[in-house]
């Protein structure tokens, strides 16, 4: 598959020698959760790469080419995803698929396609540890990349943050997929190892009329709050359930429940002074960039929507490491990736003078460091990045930055619990 797959680029290939029309494209596909509950996301996520490419195509574009996306809609599903990810690959030859958001897409697109076939797969926002393991068992060849920290690392900035805001006595509600699960099992003992109290963990599946039963179960142990573990549909219709029959409303979020579309569904009055954590942000000329042009380009998305500001660092890494690999060709790109992230090169941030001086250092053979719009990006042997966590409460409806817990902070009290 990979000869044909690589024979299928000539075209793309070609296209490097009209160095000064832009008269062809060089395809990268996307699946993207553009609908099902993770929806809001996968549309951010989608106008962010949108928005990368568009910046650096203005900037002069790659190899005499400019980037387009070929997005399809994973549905938030699974098979549905491989399905999609396989066209993209099988069919359309693509080198790259940036997707998807949710873990529960990305690994099976990687597990049954990508790494498979040896294309290069870039997740913005798939945080679940079995992608860490999978490149740790040597199943992603190298192939995976993502622009998020881990949930073994959320687990615990979300179990100090809770423990330091006086939430002693949780009762959990999870979604039951893999992110759920892994972020409910790491919340879980880095919690009670701080001396917190988990009364019930109980799952639920998705796409339900309602979770009255799964929400009964959770009450049990009179919890003093509730961590729920969700997308903003469901968790939506999980949170009105737990208000409706008198669960306390103290509330600990994760990080895909940062959302307005969640608040409103759930009325801003029942979700005052909750906490959550996200992957946070070091602010960068990246991130000042990204926060002044998104909401016009994206047709009003905000910029802090969940996954906006990765997908656009995804995007962007990934087109400038076609420019690095010199070539639209899977290997080339998955070692370049690295390269467009290099400590000792020069710094670069985002947007189209940015990234035409970016172009040029490439084409001079020089190293750049692009900085993002998290902050800086710096892959690890299996893919990974280390950050910081970001501490927010909603506050009048609105979601508010109460603080940030530093990747060393994490580790700290990552240390502290052996």
């Amino acid at each position: 598959m990979n000869m044909i797959r690589k024979s299928g680029l000539a075209m793309a290939m070609l296209c490097a020698s009209a160095m000064s029309s832009q008269a062809c494209d060089i395809t990268i596909g996307m699946v993207m959760e553009l609908t099902g509950p993770a929806g809001a996301y996968g549309q951010a996520g989608a106008k962010s790469v949108e928005m990368a490419f568009r910046d650096i195509n203005e900037a002069g574009g790659v190899l005499g080419c400019d980037l387009v996306t070929d997005t399809r809609d994973s549905q938030s599903q699974g098979n549905v995803a491989v399905d999609q990810a396989t066209q993209l690959v099988n069919v359309k030859q693509v080198p790259v698929v940036i997707g998807g958001i949710i873990s529960s897409v990305s690994i099976p697109i990687l597990t049954s396609v990508t790494a498979a076939a040896g294309v290069v797969q870039v997740s913005p926002a798939s945080s679940s540890p079995t992608l860490t393991q999978l490149s740790r068992d040597g199943k992603t060849g190298g192939y995976f990349f993502r622009t998020i920290t881990s949930d073994a690392l959320q687990g615990i900035a979300a179990a100090k943050y809770a423990m330091d805001s006086g939430l002693k006595k949780l009762a959990i509600i999870h979604v039951n997929n893999d992110f759920g699960l892994n972020l409910m099992r790491e919340f879980t003992a880095s919690y009670e190892a701080l001396g917190g109290e988990i009364t019930s963990a109980t799952p639920y599946n998705e796409n339900q009329p309602n979770y009255s039963a799964e929400v009964t179960a959770a009450m049990a142990g009179e919890p003093e709050a509730l961590y729920l573990i969700s997308y903003p549909v469901d968790g939506a219709t999980v949170a009105r359930a737990w208000i409706s029959q008198g669960g306390a409303q103290k509330f600990l979020l994760n990080d895909g429940m940062n959302s307005t579309d969640f608040i409103e569904a759930v009325g801003a009055e029942y979700l005052e002074g909750a906490f959550g954590t996200s992957s946070g942000t070091t602010e960068t000329d990246s991130t000042k960039y990204f926060y002044a042009n998104y909401e016009a380009f994206s047709g009003g998305i905000a910029p802090s929507a969940p996954a906006a500001d990765r997908s656009y660092d995804a995007g962007a890494i990934v087109g400038l490491a076609v420019a690095k690999a010199g070539k639209a060709e899977s290997d080339a790109i998955r070692d370049a990736i690295r390269s467009v992230v290099d400590p000792e090169g020069e710094v670069i941030y985002a947007g189209p003078e940015e990234f035409k001086k970016a172009l040029a250092l490439i084409n001079e053979g020089k190293a750049i460091n692009y900085q993002g719009v998290i902050g800086n990006v710096s892959f690890d042997q299996y893919g990974d990045i280390s950050g910081p966590f970001r501490l927010w409460q909603i506050k009048d409806g609105e979601v508010v930055t109460n603080g940030q817990m530093t990747a060393a902070d994490v580790a700290a009290v990552k240390a502290s619990m052996k």
